[in-house]
């Protein structure tokens, strides 16, 4: 009994270092990048002097979430698709709001940046 005991710990201890140290295996999605960056709109439209804790915060987390560079590259195109639908935004705030919030990012954002080169 106490064999079958040590077999049954052992076997569970592999089981939680696997999934502890899988590699992640989801990628950030569009939805992720529009409601990180949902609390920021009034601020892109310039409706707001500064922008708000808020969208810091998504922004950080955003930031946070796109590691890898194919998560960057998502979230380059996914920015650039959210900005095309939002009537009034403020490219020039747009550009200015990682610095605002404190994160610094690979690449510019600005309609004109081409996402498949983001690294």
């Amino acid at each position: 009994m106490a064999s079958s005991s040590a077999v049954w710990f052992a076997a569970a201890a592999v089981c939680v270092l696997a999934v502890a140290f899988a590699p992640r295996a989801e990628a950030i999605t569009c939805g992720q990048v529009a409601s990180s960056l949902g609390p920021c709109l009034n601020y892109l439209k310039g409706a707001a002097g500064m922008p708000p804790p808020a969208c810091c915060a998504g922004v950080k987390s955003l930031n946070s979430m796109a590691q890898t560079t194919p998560d960057r590259k998502t979230a380059c195109t996914c920015l650039k698709s959210v900005a095309g639908s939002v009537n009034g935004l403020n490219p020039q705030t747009a550009a200015g709001l990682p610095g605002k919030c404190g994160v610094n990012i690979p690449y510019a954002i600005s309609m004109s940046t081409n996402c498949a080169n983001v690294k």
